[in-house]
Order: C-alpha cells, then sequence, then structure tokens
C-alpha cells in the first residue's frame, strides 16, 4: 500500500445526539492549526439523503452551502468558523451519496457480476471518499466527524469503515476520540459515570477502543472521576478530557487546551510542532465578556422555534456585536404571528430587524408587514436571500403602487410577479426549476452603503435560491429610488438593494452569514449592527 502523509483523527459520539460532535471537532481543528499544522475536516452523515437541501429544517437545522454550490451539514459551518479550511462537496459524505454511488456502479456492471454487499462494497466507498480528503486538501491530520449516536444502525457502516482504516494505517496515523456524557445527578450529589462506560462498551463491541475520551458535562472532573472513567474505559487518565458547558462556544478550544487535549493528541499521533498560539481566541472571549452595551435585533422567519435552523445567522450577528462593541440581544419572531398581531406590538422593542432566507409561501405576509414597518419607521434593516426578495415585493406595492406585486410562489392570481424565476430558470419551470448554489461574482457600484462594507466593488459571495428580481420591473424600481447596488457582472441579477434616504436599509440576495468568522465579521452584519447601536 503506497505510503500515506495525512494522519486521521476519527470524532464519535456516545450517549445521545446533540453532544456537540462538530462543535468538538471544530474545536480540535483550531487546536491543531494553533500549533502550526494543517487540517481538514470531514462530516460523515449516516442519513439516506443524498444531502440535505430537501430537508426539514426543523429535522435537520441549517442547510450549509460552500462555494462549490455544495448543500450540507450545518456542522460545516462550525468547521469553516473555527478554522482556515474552505469546505467544499468532499467535505461531507452521506449514507445516500455512498449507496447513490454503489448501486449506479453495479447497474453499470463494474462489480463485473458479484454480489454487492455492505461489507466490503459500501465500507470501500466510505473509505475511498474519506481518502479523497487527501488529494483535495493535502492537509497533516483531517478530523472525520461520524454523525449519529454510536449503536445506531444508520451508522454502522461508517464505524466499521473507520475501524478498517485504522487497521490499514496503525495507531500512529488514525486515532478514535470518542465523545460521551457525564451527567450530575442532583439527587445524589454526584457525577455519574456508567454512561461513559455503556458508550465506550458498544464501541468495543464493534472493534473501537477510543483513545481519548471527551466528557459533555457541566463542571470540570476531578481527578478521582477521570481515574474511574480511565480505568473502566481501559485508557490512561491523561486521555480523559473534560468537554465543559460554556456560554462562548469560542472557548472551547481554550478549555481543551488547558487540559491537554492538543498534548495527548500529538503524543498518540507521534507528532511534534511548535508552542501554540491562542492569543486570538482569548481575545475573542475576553471582549464577549466585557461587553455592556446591549443592541436588540429581530429576525423574523418562519423556524424560529429550532435556532439550528439560522445557525451561522446567529453567530454573524454575534460576530458583528462582538467587533462593534455592543452585547447583542436576538429575539426572533414568527413571521406568521405578524399576520395576526400588528408589528408595533412585536417590533417596537427592536433596534434593528432581519428577515433571513427561507423556502415556501408561508409567512410571507408577515415577512412584508415587518419590512414596511422597519422602512416607515427608519428602523435598520437587513434582508438576506428570500428577505430581498419580500423587501423588493413590499416597495413594489408601497411605493411604486403595483398593489397586486407578488412573486409565483405567493400569488399566482397576479400577473405582476416582480419576484420571478431566474431568466435561465423559465424554460426549467415544468422540472422544478433547480437552484442558483454557490459562490457568484457580484458588481457593486461605488454610491452605495454595500460598497461602503466591503471597501471594494467586486465580491464574491454564496448564493441559494431559485428566484430573483423580474428583470422587467428594474426600470420601475429604480424609477422610483430603489437602489439596485449590486448586480452580477452582465447586469441581468440583482445581488443587492438599499434605500439612500433610509438610517440603513440593505438586503442581498446571497448568503453573507456563510462568511463570517469570530475574528473578522462579514461586513455586512458588522455595519447592520453598528447602525442599530446608533440612537437618533
Amino acid at each position: 500500500m503506497r505510503k500515506r502523509l495525512t494522519k486521521y483523527i476519527f470524532v464519535t459520539g456516545g450517549v445521545m445526539s446533540s453532544l456537540g460532535k462538530g462543535l468538538a471537532s471544530a474545536a480540535i481543528g483550531a487546536l491543531l492549526e494553533a500549533r502550526g499544522i494543517k487540517i481538514s475536516l470531514q462530516k460523515l452523515d449516516p442519513y439516506i439523503n443524498v444531502d440535505p437541501g430537501t430537508m426539514n429544517p426543523y429535522q435537520h437545522g441549517e442547510v450549509y452551502v460552500t462555494d462549490d454550490g455544495a448543500e450540507t451539514d450545518l456542522d460545516l459551518g462550525h468547521y469553516e468558523r473555527f478554522t482556515n479550511i474552505i469546505a467544499s462537496k468532499h467535505n461531507n459524505v452521506t449514507t445516500g451519496k455512498v449507496y447513490n454511488e454503489v448501486i449506479s456502479r453495479e447497474r453499470k456492471g463494474d462489480y463485473l457480476g458479484e454480489t454487492v454487499q455492505v461489507i466490503p462494497h459500501i465500507t470501500d466507498e466510505i473509505i475511498k471518499r474519506i481518502y479523497a480528503i487527501e488529494q483535495e486538501d493535502s492537509p497533516d491530520v483531517c478530523i472525520v466527524e461520524v454523525g449519529g449516536t454510536v449503536g445506531d444502525i444508520e451508522s454502522l457502516p461508517f464505524l466499521e469503515s473507520i475501524r478498517q482504516i485504522r487497521t490499514q494505517l496503525g495507531r500512529e496515523n488514525a486515532i478514535f476520540v470518542h465523545l460521551t456524557y457525564v451527567p450530575f445527578l442532583s439527587a445524589a450529589g454526584e457525577l455519574k459515570t456508567k454512561p461513559t462506560q455503556h458508550s465506550v462498551k458498544d464501541m468495543l463491541q464493534i472493534g473501537i477502543q477510543p483513545d481519548i475520551l471527551l466528557c459533555r458535562t457541566d463542571r470540570f472532573l476531578s481527578n478521582d472521576i477521570k481515574k474511574k472513567i480511565a480505568l473502566f474505559c481501559n485508557l490512561n487518565v491523561e486521555s480523559v478530557i473534560t468537554a465543559k458547558d460554556v456560554d462562548i462556544i469560542y472557548e472551547v478550544p481554550i478549555i481543551f487546551h488547558k487540559e491537554g487535549l492538543d498534548d495527548i493528541i500529538l503524543e498518540t499521533l507521534k507528532m511534534w510542532t511548535k508552542e501554540p498560539d491562542f492569543s486570538k481566541w482569548e481575545r475573542v472571549v475576553a471582549k464577549t465578556k466585557r461587553l455592556k452595551n446591549e443592541v436588540s435585533i429581530g429576525v423574523v422567519g418562519k423556524y424560529v422555534e429550532h435556532k439550528d435552523a439560522y445557525k451561522s445567522l446567529h453567530e454573524a450577528l454575534c460576530h458583528a456585536s462582538i467587533e462593534n462593541n455592543v452585547k447583542l440581544n436576538i429575539k426572533y419572531i414568527d413571521s406568521e404571528d405578524l399576520e395576526k398581531e400588528s408589528p408595533k406590538k412585536l417590533l417596537a422593542s427592536c433596534d434593528g430587524i432581519l428577515v433571513p432566507g427561507g423556502f415556501g409561501d408561508r409567512g410571507f405576509e408577515g415577512k412584508i408587514s415587518a419590512i414596511n414597518y422597519a422602512r416607515e419607521n427608519n428602523i435598520p434593516f437587513f434582508g438576506i436571500c428570500l428577505g430581498l426578495q419580500m423587501a423588493v415585493v413590499e416597495y413594489a406595492r408601497n411605493v411604486c403602487d403595483i398593489k397586486d406585486a407578488g412573486t409565483i410562489e405567493s400569488n399566482k392570481k397576479s400577473k405582476n410577479y416582480v419576484i420571478d424565476l431566474m431568466p435561465d430558470q423559465k424554460k426549467l419551470q415544468t422540472k422544478g426549476a433547480t437552484m442558483r448554489l454557490g459562490q457568484y461574482p457580484c458588481e457593486i457600484k461605488k454610491a452605495s452603503k454595500v460598497f461602503q462594507a466591503y471597501k471594494k466593488n467586486k465580491i464574491s459571495e454564496r448564493h441559494r435560491h431559485r428566484y430573483e428580481v423580474n428583470p422587467e420591473y428594474h426600470s420601475t424600481l429604480i424609477n422610483n429610488n430603489l437602489i439596485l447596488s449590486g448586480l452580477s457582472p452582465d447586469g441581468t441579477l440583482v445581488e443587492t438593494i438599499e434605500i439612500k434616504k433610509h438610517k440603513w436599509f440593505v438586503a442581498c440576495q446571497f448568503h453573507p452569514e456563510f462568511k463570517s468568522k469570530p475574528f473578522r465579521s462579514h461586513p455586512l452584519f458588522r455595519d447592520f449592527i453598528k447602525a442599530s447601536s446608533k440612537k437618533s
């Protein structure tokens, strides 16, 4: 077998879901980057959907879009926010993708009449996709997060695959980090280690001995508790790491470092590096803890009961608040409630109003009502994707006097489709128009708030939508003083809009939240929070 230069860290989870494997994986990436190691991250998702693009946000949360247009798991957002990687379709592997490829190859006769089975055919395809990261990114270390919980049927092929990789590469080139749970039982007044013991037992039954345990808990583990866990899980005590709950997620790499996680990882992988530099993380955490003056932002959406549906948006607002030295208060408002209640009643306490992306016509009129309230009351407004589309519809109705203005989704009786399928999607209507996905260029007009934010006239941002401002209405909108401040290079697609005589009224067709980082907030979010923080 050829010599492999990349080493692997496989992150698994036990006891229950939502312990934070994605965050833990991202934090491990940050630890290694702080030591000068080139890393990459990959998520293995056990669901049979090919990708999360068609999944309900209430079940799956946000769909994170990469530069190359892949619709991926929200954990890739953590990866990009915590590290320097630029994710692509290769960084997210699903059961659906794997089976789709294997079945397609079987139909073409590639297996020469063999009986196609989970082992070796499915596992071989998984292993091939894990190793593909080497060719794509050439990292020193690849951190691979296995979705699901140990014991789930769905994740067994992935666990078998990483077991095989460990056998192929050896312990110095592939290690297992297992995230588990150590609950504090208030009735007994003590931490309980039995769930962790059982979780490790489940791993051992499938042939995997964890090298490191990350113990999620609400307090630091004492040395005695660590010794007990190490004894029953066949580990050195140094390999039992506290994964303590934190108020600020950007504190996780710092806590892991204090617990010695990076040291034990490098010792196990037989790697030698420079001393780590955590100064940027320490600055972000310290600054966040010092924030005092508060800014209240109303986020008017349709998935507000499930905060993970707006995960990147939430973090981008936090990044902007840190840069502006203000404490952020996000008020999530169901757009359907605005169809029943007056905007003033629900939005009066908001310093700024944001309408994010979404699909379907549920809650359309509530979003339009919120936008109208922001425009007429000179309240800073930021629209993203669908937020831009609804802002254009509101402007067309109430300023351009196109009373039945709407989209082909929201107003099927109207002929005034101010928001329509993109020009090149018209021919695909009968097939269910495909989406505009991934990174696209945009040219910005200099005399605009968007230019003031970016400080340049050519940008590139990530998209996820199928509707556009109808070119037939461009001149009408412009003649009524709506500024089309950002356009595609050929001038056909509207990328950003704004109103000149307004405190800050900007909307964009793309998703800027996907490019925001804790130590470098996105310029549009930064300026939106800045405008919302100013009292006038």
